[in-house]
Order: C-alpha cells, then structure tokens, then sequence
C-alpha cells in the first residue's frame, strides 16, 4: 500500500465504523422501531395535573398535542424547551386554546402537583404538568417509549437523564413525529396549526 492510498483506506474505514456505529445506536435506543412503527408510541395512561385534575390519553382526542418529559429540578434542557414551547403557544395567538401542551414528569419523587404548579408558573398558562405515583409515571414512560433513569448526585442528591424531545401527536392521539421547537415561534406555530 503506498502513502496516498493509505490515508484514504484510513477514511474510509473510520467513515464506516461511524455509520455502523450510529445505526446501532439508534437501533438500541430505539429510533430505527420508532421510524417504522410510530402508532407504537403513546397509549394509556393516568395523571394529575397541577391543579389536581385527572388527565388520561382521552383528553388527547380532538386537539393535537405537544408533550415534554422532564422535571422541575433539571438544570437547562427542560426550562429551555419549556420556554421554547411558550413561544410557540403565544405566538398561535387565539389558536393556542385548540392545542394541548404537557409537561410529564419522569421525577414522581419530587414533582408534585403543588411543585409542578409552581415550576410552571413561569411558562405560558395553556402548558399542564402531569405527575402521578411511581407506577403511573413509570406506565406513561413506557409507553411513549421514553428514556427515563435517575442519577445520584455528591451529598445524596439525585438529577434525572431522560429523552429530550418534545411529541406532537394528532388530534386521535397518534404519535406523528418528534416537533421541532428550533425554528422561529411563527413558522412552529405555523406548522402546528397544520393539525388542528
């Protein structure tokens, strides 16, 4: 093998080993099911909301639906897509009261009703957080296919890591595709009111 063509074997082997690598990892976590079975995400379930109301998969029916996983102690990703999702329902306008949007917990330990009502207080009021026991959120989590695993912390403390990314389901409850939250509010909002 001469210098020239060395380097390029080098390449191409590592260029390889990259896609392989990476479609194993999504086969693992799931992304290359989710692509061909979307009807596989979502199903029953029953929470409480912050106000203390019963919310199931039948209060999906009729409006689509944007839903974050996450918890009220999270350091970054969840206020952000929080925010970002704030955006979106403001920017809807009027339009926002034919939207659902939640926030579910993947922390039942902490986020009670009273802490997720607090949290949410400074988001847009149409957003609803979910919580429930233990073996409520662990059945939403399994359902939706969500990544979900707690982590200790120095000093007995505890975060989460979880998937991050935000759910858009049709107005039957469907699962239809990851929304996309990293785009100007308007054209979010625009694309949200495809599905009402």
């Amino acid at each position: 093998m001469d210098r020239t063509t060395r380097p390029l074997v080098i390449v191409g082997a590592f260029a390889g080993s990259l896609v392989i690598g990476l479609a194993l990892m999504l086969w693992a976590l799931g992304g290359l099911r989710t692509v061909a079975a979307p009807s596989a995400i979502g199903g029953p379930f029953q929470l409480t909301d912050q106000t203390g109301q019963t919310v199931t998969e039948k209060n999906l029916l009729g409006k689509p639906t944007l839903i974050l996983f996450g918890f009220t102690h999270c350091p970054d990703v969840c206020p952000t897509e929080l925010f970002e999702m704030s955006e979106v329902l403001r920017a809807m306008g009027k339009d926002a009261d034919r939207v659902n949007a939640y926030f579910v917990s993947v922390d039942p330990e902490r986020d009670t009703a009273a802490a997720m009502k607090d949290y949410l207080s400074s988001f847009d009021p149409h957003l609803r957080g979910l919580t429930g026991d233990s073996q409520a959120v662990a059945k939403i989590i399994g359902e939706y296919r969500v990544y979900a695993k707690k982590v200790p912390l120095k000093g007995g403390d505890y975060t989460m890591d979880h998937t991050a990314l935000v759910y858009l389901m049709d107005r039957d409850g469907k699962f239809v595709a990851p929304f996309n939250l990293k785009q100007s509010p308007q054209q979010a909002a625009a694309d949200l009111k495809h599905y009402l």
